[in-house]
């Protein structure tokens, strides 16, 4: 029988060796690394533990037994499913390692930060995303965690607004009153909770999380903070189950709870949150891939530069990975014809049926300069760049998303930043006409003021 405790320990000694790299990097870098590795830790060893533990029998509705693995057994399927995701994680390991020592060769005494006065611009792209997400609401037009596309493509546009403007203030505004930056926070953060609830996803609370933790790594961490981190992650995490069955109908609620009866009772509170993390689905589709490859790496690369550009000026239908992956790769072991949803690949499962393992190395390699330029961009000087890089912290592409499904999230986020380069113009306009902005030889101090950056409070953002 072949065992798969070593995968697991592969794969878990990988993304140690990720949080210690991630311990020795200096500012953003760590609180992404960090999350990647509890994400990838939820996905790829929780869910196999609980599945090697409980041996489920598959149900109707149940995505945590998978009937692909049942059926050729779990020790052997979970063994076989996680070779190629233990091999893409060392890669992943050892490129953080790498620039773990390269930081610490090149860290400058201080750190960089933006230098313009976001906030007032920031706010104007929050209120314009919450009126999106309330017209949106109102007119019953909210997608949904899987959706193929928005019923109302211009309001899903707009309502993403509120995600980037959310985590945009959590990261930037710097009220002079501590009582004033706790009440600012935790209204960002309970409306970001409920709209998780509102469309079924995790990603925007667990953004506004991360934008948290991004906060505190450019201005210094405390062992409060860590805890503050940890307890939002936790809340907004585990309460997503209990909040979402409140707006669900009694019916729903019992066939929750027929479904959940079939695991013992230490692991149904953690049922929900596992049944989100499913890129284990994911690296089962690859591994019963029956056709290889699943497109050559010249069309992954024609495909990724399509979507960057606007369909309106591309003039033909561009690839949507996500449904793509559902009908071609899942459809390829699973009946897939009378469903209708974009799928999570992952960086490590599409790459695997494109080119193997040379995919894999390509996929996480991809990630991590997606995660470096994210970092770079949030301490960019212009708000263009620095829209972009909070565009990529509000996705979820730096944890369950291959090159085709990120290039197509880049690409919409360029559009989002267009539109927020256009508030900027008109909010700054506006404050000038109006006086409200000051004039130039006071703007370091106002600036100073806005990121917490003060120059003789800042405290170099070290611990």
């Amino acid at each position: 029988m072949i065992d798969p405790g070593i995968e697991l320990v592969l794969v878990g000694t990988a993304l140690i060796t990720i949080v210690v790299a991630a311990a020795h990097i200096h500012g953003v870098a760590r609180v992404f690394l960090i999350a990647q590795a509890v994400y990838w830790t939820l996905s790829y060893v929780a869910r196999p533990l609980v599945l090697l533990t409980v041996q489920p029998r598959p149900r109707y509705a149940d995505n945590i037994a998978d009937p692909r693995l049942a059926a050729i057994g779990y020790d052997r399927g979970i063994a076989e499913v996680l070779q190629p995701v233990a091999f893409g994680l060392w890669v992943y390991a050892l490129a953080a390692v790498a620039y773990a020592i390269w930081d610490r060769r090149h860290r400058s005494a201080a750190p960089q930060t933006a230098t313009r006065d976001f906030v007032p611009t920031l706010a104007a792209v929050y209120a314009l995303g919450l009126l999106g997400r309330a017209v949106s609401y109102v007119t019953g037009s909210t997608g949904q965690a899987g959706d193929v596309q928005s019923s109302n493509p211009i309001l899903g546009f707009v309502a993403q607004l509120a995600t980037v403007g959310a985590i945009g203030l959590i990261i930037f505004i710097r009220p002079a009153d501590r009582r004033t930056t706790a009440a600012l926070l935790a209204a960002l953060l309970t409306v970001e909770l409920l709209w998780t609830v509102a469309v079924e996803s995790k990603t925007p609370i667990m953004s506004a999380a991360m934008a948290v933790a991004v906060r505190f790594a450019m201005y210094g961490w405390t062992r409060l903070r860590v805890v503050c981190v940890a307890v939002i992650s936790v809340v907004g995490i585990g309460g997503f189950g209990w909040l979402q069955s409140i707006k669900q109908p009694d019916y729903v609620r019992a066939e929750v709870l027929v479904r959940d009866s079939a695991y013992p009772p230490w692991v149904q509170p953690y049922l929900s949150i596992l049944r989100r993390f499913d890129l284990l689905e994911a690296a089962t589709d690859s591994y019963y891939m029956t056709m290889r490859p699943w497109m050559t790496p010249f069309e992954v690369v024609q495909h990724g530069l399509q979507s960057l550009i606007p369909a309106q000026l591309l003039g033909t239908e561009k690839l949507r990975s996500g449904t793509a992956w559902a009908t071609e790769v899942r459809g390829s072991s699973m009946d897939m014809s009378r469903v209708s949803v974009s799928l999570a690949d992952g960086n490590i499962n599409e790459g695997f049926v494109v080119a193997g393992y040379a995919g894999v190395a390509a996929g996480v390699l991809f990630t991590f300069g997606l995660l470096l330029l994210g970092v770079r961009a949030l301490q960019a000087r212009h708000i263009v760049v620095v829209g972009l890089g909070l565009a990529i912290t509000a996705s979820p592409i730096l944890f369950e998303r291959g090159i085709l499904g990120s290039m197509e999230v880049i690409g919409k986020s360029l559009q989002l930043v267009v539109l927020i380069w256009l508030v900027d113009m008109t909010v700054r306009e506006y404050r000038i006409r109006t006086g409200a902005a000051r004039g130039p030889e006071s703007a370091p101090q106002e600036i100073g003021t806005v990121v917490g950056a003060r120059t003789k409070g800042w405290n170099n953002g070290t611990e």
